[in-house]
This record gives C-alpha cells, structure tokens and sequence, in this order.
C-alpha cells in the first residue's frame, strides 16, 4: 500500500473501503452504481483528537490498521492516486470488527 498524504484532523478518521469480490447474480453482473457502499473499512491514518469542553484531547477508540465497520451514509470521499478513501468522524465508527 502506498503512503497517503493526508492528515486527518480533530476526531476525524482516514478509512479505505474493504471492496466485496464482483457480485453476480443469476449471472447478471450488477453496476457499480447499483452495489451498496460496503460498510466494512480500514483505518489508514487518525486525526489530532477530539477535544472537550475544557481544551482535552481524548484518545481515539480505533487505532491505525484496524478493521471497522462504518455508518453507511458517513463521511467525506476522497479520490488519490486511483485509490478511495473516505474520511469519517470517529462518530461514524459503529465497531472494530475482530
């Protein structure tokens, strides 16, 4: 994997889409733009960290490589080098998976 230059900021998460293998079915191959947006991700890079009313940084939950599942709807998507990213708030992250 190459290396991404992108520094997420505050509570935000880096994420890359965990792509499902091509769905057919009945032997009809579906679109791109009729698959759902997987839910599972991987965590490329975290943000600086959420701060709280008093001016803390609160650790983040996930850390760098962890497998995740993500709110379907969430989140910004980014485009470099051919490869998606999706950048979330760790308030999207619904679990670890593993």
């Amino acid at each position: 994997m190459a290396k991404v230059n992108i520094k997420p900021i505050g509570d935000r998460v880096l994420v890359q889409h965990i792509e499902e293998k091509e769905q057919v079915r009945g032997g009809i191959i579906i679109p791109d733009s009729a698959k759902e947006k997987p839910q599972e991700a991987k965590v490329i890079a975290l943000g600086t960290g959420k701060r709280d009313e008093n001016g803390k940084v609160s650790a983040f939950e996930v850390k760098v490589g962890d497998k995740v599942l993500i709110s379907k709807y969430g989140g910004t998507e980014v485009k470099i080098d051919d490869a998606k990213y999706t950048l979330v708030r760790e308030d999207d992250i619904l679990g670890v998976i593993g």
